[in-house]
């Protein structure tokens, strides 16, 4: 995939992934959950403070090109993936992949020897792919 860069978050990014989340949650979920669901899920696009303040207390990176948001991805200090997003249009890209093989390594380096997630159903083939298991269902 050219001109897919990954990198570190930063504050300008909030307002767009808020709104890459939304559409994930509602275009790109939508063969996994009605719209109930959907709407319990992400009943708006993300407040940008809210937003910001939620991203800036995990690790992120955000898949992008020089016009727009691809995905991100959260890790947490305990090895939890909080937030594991792309963009409706982009699914089966790799994009998920390349933010997982950065978040991945960023997780060896501080040490973190597990990592974990409370995956959606649209997420869990990918996590399964990288050798992942269900231990629970929610």
């Amino acid at each position: 995939m050219s001109g897919i860069i990954v990198r570190p978050f930063v504050e300008t990014d909030a307002e767009g992934l808020a709104s890459l989340f939304y559409a994930a949650v509602h275009i790109g979920a939508a063969d996994y959950y009605n719209e109930e669901q959907r709407n319990a899920w992400a009943p708006d696009v993300p407040e940008p403070g809210a937003w910001l303040k939620r991203l800036q207390s995990q690790f992120v990176l955000v898949a992008a090109t020089a016009e727009t948001h691809l995905g991100f991805m959260t890790l947490q200090p305990d090895g939890y993936i909080d937030l594991a997003f792309v963009a409706p249009d982009q699914i089966g890209n790799g994009v998920a992949w390349r933010l997982y093989e950065d978040i991945l390594a960023e997780a060896r380096s501080l040490g973190i020897g597990r990592l974990y997630s409370h995956a959606s159903l649209a997420a869990r083939p990918f996590f399964q792919r990288q050798g992942w298991a269900v231990t629970n269902e929610q």
